[in-house]
């Protein structure tokens, strides 16, 4: 899931939609700010949302001329620690950072007892090695994107070598909204009030696909509250299309 928020120069953050994405991803947040004209990219992470976000709006604030981007984390390899909140810095070079939404392909998938997350084995291992040949070229920019599949992400550079200081990828498979680029709609209240309606709470399922009023899952009904096949509704009828417990 995650959510990955991009800002062109001079466009200013909406700290609604900045919380709002944060409760629908928990597992860490983190952002990169272009600093001009220090020419370095300020960069800060953390497990708490409201302190991050808080120093993020600072920071945009003092630098809204720039490029920048806010990642909310919702984990799904390695483990939910401040390591693994993006962005990330490529290669370890803190002239360019990157952040991503979405599964990265399994050949940076974390291995038996590697803690670390998909996103940041890509940005520390195999992307360094421009696998696809230079993002300013066409080749090399739509072979990156071909590999990231429908996932999305975003890079931040100070570094001269590059032809711009900011790039998408994948931007098709997110929104413009106000001038800023999501990387999908998890930021809205309706996602959010969806969200909690696809939470099944007797197993914590989430299936927001869910079409009936059984989990998918484990059965619980959420007319009645109860659990497949002691449903009391006024159609226990419908009971039968639930899962039962096994």
């Amino acid at each position: 899931m995650c959510l990955l928020t991009y800002y062109p120069a001079g466009i200013t953050p909406d700290p609604t939609a900045l919380h709002l994405g944060a409760v629908a991803n928990p597992h860490g947040h983190g952002f990169a700010v272009i600093a001009e004209p220090e020419g370095r990219i300020i960069v800060g992470r953390g497990m708490r949302a409201e302190k991050v976000i808080d120093r993020f709006l600072a920071m945009r604030d003092r630098y809204p001329h720039s490029p920048a981007l806010f990642h909310s984390r919702y984990a799904t390899r390695g483990v939910h620690t401040m390591e693994n909140c993006h962005p990330f810095r490529l290669g370890g070079d803190p002239r360019t950072v990157l952040a991503h939404n979405g599964t990265m392909p399994k050949r940076v998938w974390p291995r038996a007892y590697d803690l670390r997350s998909d996103t940041r084995i890509a940005a520390e291992e195999y992307l360094p090695t421009w696998p696809f040949g230079s993002i300013d070229t066409p080749r090399g920019f739509r072979g990156l994107e071909s590999w990231l599949g429908p996932s999305r992400l975003v890079l931040l550079t100070n570094d001269p070598t590059y032809q711009r200081s900011a790039y998408v990828l994948n931007e098709r498979g997110g929104v413009w909204e106000d001038g800023i680029w999501y990387s999908n709609t998890n930021y809205k209240s309706a996602y959010l009030t969806r969200m909690r309606r696809a939470v099944c709470r007797y197993c914590l399922h989430l299936d927001l696909d869910r079409a009936g009023r059984f989990c998918t899952r484990c059965g619980w009904c959420f007319g009645c509250e109860a659990i497949f096949p002691h449903c009391s509704c006024v159609r226990p009828r419908r009971c039968t299309a639930a899962v039962p417990l096994r």
